[in-house]
């Protein structure tokens, strides 16, 4: 959860609920503008869903995270839930899927949360009345597989229950090889 103290690092930040449904509009020009004023560099935003990757001096994933959360509120009127991961740790997520690689980026989502899931509420989800969607639970994601398409289905609403009190954000595979090629660069 920390990058390399003092050393220039590249990360990811996860915006949480923003731009959906014309509610909590944050537009990317504004969120770079935003990120640009913290003296963050190389910052490069990725669909309008609050994706955006960027280079600042090796410091703790939360504290950017609480820096980042703070800035949003006092620029947007609204507090907006932020995850920042360090571009190995998305990595190290990425590496992690226990789906294979090529499976369709549409079916495949990542939950990103803020720490570990917690095994007992995972476990009271009953998998079985989900099916034939399923999910298996990562370091501090959760990797949820919708053979049908995700579209419809309440699996992803039964794992934020069960992760209540965490910050819970999801992207679809797409996106985060999206995001690792943004990192990459």
């Amino acid at each position: 959860m920390t990058g390399q103290p003092g050393q220039p690092q590249r990360y990811v930040a996860l915006l949480r609920g923003i731009n959906v449904g014309g509610h909590r509009k944050v537009p990317m020009a504004e969120l770079r503008e935003t990120l640009t004023g913290l003296g963050w560099d190389g910052v490069r935003t990725h669909l309008a869903s609050g994706n955006a990757v960027f280079t600042t001096a090796g410091r703790d994933t939360g504290e950017l995270a609480r820096v980042l959360g703070a800035a949003l509120a006092e620029r947007f009127g609204f507090t907006v839930d932020c995850l920042v991961r360090t571009a190995g740790e998305l990595r190290a997520a990425a590496e992690a899927c226990p789906y294979p690689a090529d499976s369709d980026p549409a079916k495949l989502l990542v939950l990103f949360l803020d720490r570990a899931p917690d095994a007992a509420r995972l476990a009271a989800v009953d998998a079985a009345a989900f099916a034939p969607d399923e999910f298996r639970a990562g370091e501090r994601e959760l990797y949820c597989w919708f053979p049908g398409g995700m579209g419809r289905s309440k699996l992803p609403g039964a794992l934020e229950a069960a992760c209540r009190g965490r910050t819970v954000t999801g992207r679809n595979w797409r996106t985060v090889t999206a995001l690792l090629d943004m990192l990459a660069r």
